[in-house]
């Protein structure tokens, strides 16, 4: 199973955010074996902000981009230690096929560390330093480790001692012995009664005795001992090499690997495990652990498969689509798809909306239309083909209008139109910036780089408040996003007219066949559509 995105294209309109929320709910209808998730990668505007509340569904989620992240590879692991647990734990791990080069370490539910053969190795190393190791011993997982039991328990729960072994002569055992008394040792020794003595007398922290095929005949006193006895079936030899695994596995962990976030960019984790010398990182989500990366994480870089909807160039799509896998296209412009890996499924047909081809699965497919979601997609058909008056306007929107209004119990298709519009945000009381590039796409042809925005208003009889305004603000946009122009057409869907706002162009304003109202402002009567009307007239001009 899969989660498969769905998207419109960049400042998305009410078709797109209509497009991608109604084939989502297809497909999971159609394809229960993946989920399918609507998303839009750019703010709403007002009027399908206002249409989503009205009709009273969650409209798509924002998504910022579709680039591979860290959370793609995190590793569950299948194994986990507790802080408390031995490191003949970890040792044992390690010594079987393993898919994992590191262990989590956990106190409880919450992260500690991560460990890896590299900690064992330096724990062995550090043994033979030259100095006598010290062991911070846990009693409690002697009987973890070596096979035996407790002739008594001590006082302290864990300690720090070195290992004495009590095989030499008792009075070279106790010049030993003394000589650590700043550092009372754990001692292993056999049945010698003397030996035993002396390790109680001085109480040191833990007596490890070995070799009791027929239990203890020493006749020691350990009433007045305040440290652990155990008794290992094991022989001296192979209790001393048990004995040193029984310390807790947070001893080993000695410096904490830099934690990575879940949505860090996927190139971006490579970069920082490979300058680390770490074999593995763990990763959070905010403040909770999720997992861990290892380099094997990055062998392959995973995929973000994505179904884009009402466009299909990708200079219009999510941010990072490169690194995606478009496995489906959903579209009524013009084609300029860029190559796939694979052949994939692409519906683009010449019809006013895409909801109208999404209508038109719905209906081959035979799934049922909740009225919900009808309004939904009537919403997307009657906001782009502008109430069905667009010259994009074809046979099969006003077949799919006329249906939807009868599953969405919508009597009257115009006035649920105008009701939509008229949710609009004020071109004079709105941002200059924030309206221009609600709805503003790029194009580049015959060499010439340059944009088109479109907002679709009730009355343009205030044209004068905001006109100067819209002006400057979109001189400034032209030379942010590096165009040699930039257009705004401002199109009065009850009055089927519009005005069309622009930069400069010299040379190429004259050639235009619209009527200059005013510098930089033109009237265009009958034009309702970017993409059939204007788009076509700012091509022939260029070309010529």
């Amino acid at each position: 199973m899969a989660d498969i995105y769905i998207s419109g294209h960049r400042n998305p309109d009410m078709d797109s955010v209509c497009a991608a929320y109604s084939y989502a709910y297809l497909k999971n209808k159609l394809d229960p074996t993946n989920t399918y998730i609507p998303v839009r990668c750019g703010n709403l505007n007002e009027t399908t902000k206002a249409q989503f509340e009205r009709i009273a569904v969650t409209p798509p989620a924002f998504i910022k981009d579709v680039r591979s992240r860290v959370s793609s590879v995190t590793r569950t692991p299948k194994t986990v230690l507790q802080t408390t647990d031995p490191v003949y734990n970890l040792v044992s791990f390690y010594g079987k096929a393993t898919q994992s080069s590191v262990i989590p370490i956990l106190e409880g539910a919450e992260y500690r560390g991560l460990l890896s053969v590299d900690e064992v190795s330096s724990f062995v190393l550090l043994e033979n330093n030259g100095t006598r190791p010290i062991y911070h011993f846990v009693p409690d997982n002697f009987p973890k480790v070596l096979r035996g039991k407790f002739l008594r328990k001590g006082e302290l729960d864990s300690f720090d001692a070195p290992i004495m072994v009590g095989a030499m002569r008792y009075t070279v055992f106790c010049k030993h012995m003394e000589a650590l008394v700043d550092q009372k040792p754990i001692l292993v020794v056999g049945d010698r009664e003397d030996h035993i003595r002396k390790a109680v007398e001085m109480q040191i922290p833990a007596i490890v005795l070995t070799g009791l095929e027929h239990g203890l005949t020493s006749q020691v006193d350990f009433s007045s001992y305040k440290g652990t006895v155990f008794v290992s079936e094991g022989d001296t030899a192979e209790t001393l090499r048990l004995l040193r695994l029984t310390i807790p596995v947070t001893q080993l962990i000695s410096t904490n690997p830099p934690k990575i976030q879940d949505d860090t960019l996927f190139d971006e984790a490579k970069a920082i495990l490979a300058e680390s010398e770490f074999r593995g990182l763990p990763v959070f989500s905010g403040e909770t652990w999720k997992g861990f990366i290892t380099r094997r994480c990055f062998l392959e870089r995973p995929r973000t498969k994505l179904i884009m909807v009402d466009h299909n160039e990708p200079e219009q799509s999510v941010p990072g689509i490169e690194e995606a896998e478009v496995v489906e296209i959903i579209d009524h412009h013009r084609l300029g798809a860029a190559k796939t890996r694979q052949p994939i499924y692409i519906r683009c047909e010449p019809l006013g909306s895409t909801c109208t081809i999404i209508y038109n699965l719905f209906t081959r497919s035979n799934v049922a239309i909740p009225e919900s979601l009808a309004k939904v997609m009537l919403s997307g058909i009657v906001s782009d083909t502008i109430m069905l008056k667009s010259p994009t306007t074809t046979f099969e929107d006003f077949t799919a209008v006329q249906d939807l209004c009868a599953l969405a119990n919508i009597p009257d298709m115009v006035r649920f139109g105008e009701r939509m519009f008229s949710s609009g945000a004020s071109l004079a009381k709105e941002d200059p910036r924030k309206m221009l590039e609600a709805d503003f796409k790029q194009y580049e042809e015959f060499g010439v780089r340059f944009g088109i925005g479109q907002c679709e208003v009730t009355t343009l009889s205030d044209l004068e408040d905001y006109r100067e305004a819209y002006l400057k603000e979109l001189e400034q946009l032209k030379r942010a996003y590096g165009l040699s122009w930039a257009m705004f057409l401002i199109t009065d869907v009850v009055r089927e007219h519009s005005v069309l706002l622009m930069t400069p162009m010299q040379g190429f304003e004259r050639k235009l066949v619209y009527i200059k109202q005013a510098d930089e402002t033109f009237s265009l009567p009958k034009v309702l559509s970017r993409k059939k009307q204007l788009l076509p007239e700012i091509l022939r001009v260029l070309g010529e």
